[in-house]
Order: C-alpha cells, then sequence, then structure tokens
C-alpha cells in the first residue's frame, strides 16, 4: 500500500507517477523483487493519453475509465476495494478532518491508519 499527501484541490491525474513512484518493491517469487505492478487501474479522472503511454512505457498495464463512454468498462467490481479503504481511513476521526497545520504530522498519522488497517487485515486472515 502506499499513499501520497496532497492539498485537497489537486487533481487525480496530477498524482498518478508520484503514487508510483511511492510504490515500494513488490514482494513474491524468490529472485529479484519487482518494483512495479503489473496492472494500474483508474476511474474516469485518470483518463489521458500521455499517462496511459508512460505506463505502457513502464511495463504497467492501464485499465483506466475513458471519458465519454458509457459506464460499461466493468471497473466498479473491482473499485470498490479503494472506496472502502478510504471509508476504514475515514473511521480514523484525525483523519476525517484535518486538524494538523503541518503536513508532515497529517502525514505520520495517515500512514500509521495505514499500517494499523493493514495489520488488521493479517490478523483476521490468519484467525
Amino acid at each position: 500500500m502506499s499513499v501520497v499527501l496532497t492539498k485537497a484541490n489537486r487533481n487525480d491525474i496530477t498524482q498518478l507517477l508520484p503514487l508510483l513512484e511511492a510504490v515500494p518493491n513488490v514482494q513474491g517469487k524468490t529472485g529479484r523483487p519487482r518494483k512495479r505492478p503489473q496492472v494500474v487501474q483508474g476511474d474516469r479522472g485518470y483518463d489521458s493519453q500521455p499517462h496511459r503511454d508512460e505506463l505502457k512505457r513502464r511495463g504497467i498495464k492501464p485499465v483506466l475509465a475513458r471519458r465519454r463512454v458509457p459506464h460499461s468498462s466493468g471497473l466498479g467490481k473491482s473499485r470498490w476495494v479503494v472506496e472502502r479503504s478510504f471509508a476504514w481511513l475515514h473511521g480514523f476521526r484525525r483523519l476525517r478532518v484535518r486538524y494538523e497545520r503541518r503536513a508532515d504530522i497529517h502525514q505520520a498519522f495517515l500512514k500509521l491508519a495505514c499500517s494499523l488497517l493493514c495489520f488488521d487485515a493479517l490478523i483476521r486472515s490468519f484467525c
């Protein structure tokens, strides 16, 4: 899991590449670890041909919904994972309303909340 903290009025597409660069090495089979995901999914806010080309150049398959196309892409079936995660993060009152003036403190609370959510998911999967 990777998070990038931005101002509230930033456009989603401007943060696609910084978010990809923030993703740590993907653990898996023995050997050299993968440094990138295989697929990136996104809604219509991420529809941009230059970004599609950049993802393909990096060897990542872009599954991005297109603008001005009917809602039959099927992305909604897996997009609920992201929306559910946002709902879980809003369960932490300190993240729902930003009280901190300093971005580094707010980002620390955001990463702590993500760590707690991942830890909780691991505990539930082993029990």
